[in-house]
């Protein structure tokens, strides 16, 4: 029977699973910051990037995933997210795609494929956007690439179990862990004004993208997934059923798969 976590009960309760013991991790200095990253499995590297409030421990189904099918996976916090300092600069979705970088460089990776979630798909992008030499392509998972594209807030417990976890994970990981909520406002604060991509903005993007939404995302208008792969010259439109804006944790077998058949479509050697 396959995993399902549709209301992220289990998610509150105990986590994403943990990583593999197998990786090895390091930081990087970057840009007033100090980066955790994690590398895990041989053969193409692939990057990891979680969403806001997130960890690179919210990967724990993916990890596995990728290197069975013979990838090397590459997870890093982002910048004061889980065990990544931040200095006073504001957050911003270009700050964020330059540590990418720098673990890149650390790794000695010239080019791979993005995976990114919410704010990791905006880095992503972005990355592709002002380094496509250094991006095999995006695989955009549940995010909008300017504030039109983003719905209203509406509680749910399904978002009140994702928050709760991200609560405490912060104070367990975090090298300042009694300061999520000023953490959370800067990173609030991002979203609510970036990205702000305009369509020839998106049109410059030269590297192949897949947008993947859940039709029933709690952040994201489904339209605005439609218009942005229209928008890509590079890029497809996937929607997965029976899942909202946290599917990797949902039902992470349908995830993985669409994960898995992106990058099995670009050419990674």
């Amino acid at each position: 029977m396959d995993f399902s976590d549709d209301d992220l009960r289990q998610f509150d309760e105990n986590g994403a699973p943990p990583l593999p013991a197998t990786g090895d991790s390091f930081t990087v200095e970057t840009n007033g910051a100090r980066i955790w990253a994690a590398s895990f499995g041989t053969g193409p590297a692939a990057v990891l990037l979680h969403g806001g409030l997130g960890n690179a421990g919210n990967w724990g189904h993916q990890v596995p995933a990728l290197v069975a099918a013979g990838f090397r996976a590459i997870v890093m916090d982002s910048r004061g997210h889980g065990r990544s300092s931040r200095d006073q600069h504001p957050f911003s979705y270009g700050l964020m795609s330059s540590d990418v970088l720098a673990v890149m460089d650390h790794l000695q990776i010239a080019t791979a494929p993005i995976i990114g979630w919410s704010d990791g798909a905006c880095t992503g992008l972005v990355l592709a956007r002002r380094h496509p030499e250094r991006v095999k392509g995006v695989f955009f998972f549940a995010c909008n690439m300017d504030p039109s594209g983003a719905k209203p807030f509406v509680p749910s417990p399904v978002i009140d179990h994702c928050f709760a976890r991200h609560v405490k994970d912060y104070a367990a990981l975090s090298p300042t862990p009694d300061d999520f909520d000023p953490f959370s406002a800067a990173v609030s604060l991002m979203q609510q004004t970036q990205p702000d991509y305009s369509a020839a903005d998106l049109a410059g993007i030269t590297v192949p993208v897949a947008i993947v939404q859940s039709e029933s995302d709690e952040f994201i208008h489904t339209e605005h997934a439609r218009y942005l792969a229209r928008s890509i010259p590079r890029a497809t439109l996937t929607l997965l059923d029976g899942v909202s804006h946290f599917a990797p944790l949902q039902r992470p077998r349908l995830f993985n798969e669409a994960m898995l058949a992106f990058l099995a479509s670009l050419d990674l050697r």
